[in-house]
């Protein structure tokens, strides 16, 4: 009887061990099976307007996409910084910041989209500047972001097409972050500013105007990108694929629908400027209330689109260089990868 017990019990212990083993075979099949989860980073402007699109509409969530963290900053150097680090993975970034890290940071990203052309304005106050060479007089003081940012790529653009003398300009220029600048521009204590968009619209909002946008220093400007880490591609190549898919339809639906669009970011950009930005930033960015119509003007002036212009990128690589913002020239191509396009005329 105490036999027959036993061999009962061993009985079910066998055919417990066999569903543990069973169950943790299939637990590691799932596991290895499940889409890993990315972290994100956007810049807190309307340059991100497909990321913020495709976030409200449940787009990544759509494609499979599992993003375990969606940091925004408010300019695309800190941004660059922080792809250095280990859990961001994909990033919504300006070119030039992109280039920056590649070169400078050695973090091996590569742009796998654009995401928009231009983006980039001079603002004055009308009554102490109405031309570009105004901005040499002594007296005008003059806001940037700082050096090697795009917005300063635009003030050197700015003195070498106007022929003006970079000693009465570069020495004055005040280096502060965007939404500062606009505070200072509020409390009169600019007179010319170098600013991203929305930012550049918002100050005219303040009473500024617009004197030179991104157009008129540069044309075919490569704005931001998508860019990914290298180890993203060769390890989920398909969550590469699915980063564009989403980022195109994105792009496309914000072209078709551009008041709904800024509606979005109006709502997204709030929140994100509570809850996303470090302490002092937010406590800045918490004194603005950017409204559906200042960035329904401010995204006009951007022109959204995936393409990118290889010969615009090595363009952008050796200006840099000359600037010496970055060790030295490198291909293109180092940086560039169109694979995961969806359509092969979008690259050049």
């Amino acid at each position: 009887m105490r036999l027959s017990n036993r061999i009962k019990a061993n009985r079910v212990l066998f055919i417990i061990l066999l569903i543990v083993f069973f169950d943790s075979m299939c637990f590691a099949q799932g596991k290895s099976d499940e889409t890993p989860t990315i972290g994100m980073a956007v810049e807190f402007m309307d340059h991100a307007a497909c990321a913020y699109v495709a976030r409200d509409k449940g787009w990544f969530k759509e494609q499979g996409l599992r993003v375990s963290s969606y940091e925004s900053y408010v300019t695309g150097m800190a941004l660059a910084a922080a792809l250095a680090r280990g859990n961001i993975q994909v990033a919504y970034i300006c070119l030039v910041p992109a280039i920056n890290v590649f070169a400078n940071g050695k973090v091996p990203i590569r742009i796998i989209a654009g995401t928009h052309k231009y983006g980039y304005g001079v603002v004055v106050n009308p009554h102490k500047v109405k031309s570009a060479n105004d901005l040499e007089r002594p007296g005008v003081r003059i806001g940037c972001v700082r050096e090697g940012g795009p917005v300063d790529l635009l003030l050197h653009k700015t003195i070498e097409k106007y022929n003006l003398d970079p000693g009465k300009i570069l020495g004055k220029v005040q280096r502060m972050n965007p939404p500062a600048q606009v505070l200072a521009i509020r409390m009169h204590r600019l007179d010319a500013a170098f600013l991203p968009e929305q930012w550049a619209t918002m100050a005219e909002d303040a009473g500024f105007k617009m004197l030179l946008t991104a157009q008129d220093l540069w044309p075919q400007m490569q704005g931001s990108v998508l860019v990914v880490k290298e180890e993203l591609i060769k390890g989920h190549p398909q969550i590469v694929k699915r980063l564009v898919n989403v980022t195109q339809k994105a792009t496309g639906w914000i072209n078709e629908h551009p008041k709904e669009a800024a509606q979005i970011l109006a709502q997204q950009m709030s929140v994100a400027g509570n809850t996303a930005l470090p302490g002092k930033l937010a406590e800045v960015a918490s004194k603005f209330k950017i409204a559906t119509q200042t960035l329904m003007r401010s995204m006009r002036r951007l022109q959204y689109d995936n393409t990118i212009d290889k010969h615009m990128v090595q363009k952008t690589i050796d200006y840099m260089a000359g600037l010496g913002y970055i060790k030295g020239k490198f291909k293109a191509e180092k940086i560039l990868n169109f694979k995961f396009l969806n359509d092969l005329d979008l690259q050049s």
